[in-house]
């Protein structure tokens, strides 16, 4: 058997673990109003062009396609 000191160091560290950490957090200050954006007055011609909008890759780890 444990002595008395250790199982409460163990109860400890548990507790602690069992804590949710409060780490930083970033605020930003953000407008009192939001400014409202026109609707424009033109519709799209079919349902497919307003779904064709692209696509956009961005390579965050700088590595390079073979034959680029």
């Amino acid at each position: 058997m444990l002595p008395p000191f250790i199982i409460d160091q163990i109860r400890k560290r548990e507790e602690e673990e069992s804590r949710p950490t409060q780490q930083p957090r970033v605020e930003m200050p953000l407008p009192h109003h939001l400014p409202v954006e026109p609707q424009s007055q033109v519709e799209p011609q079919s349902q497919e062009e307003e779904s064709d909008r692209g696509v956009v890759v961005i390579d965050l780890c700088g590595r390079r396609l073979p034959g680029t």
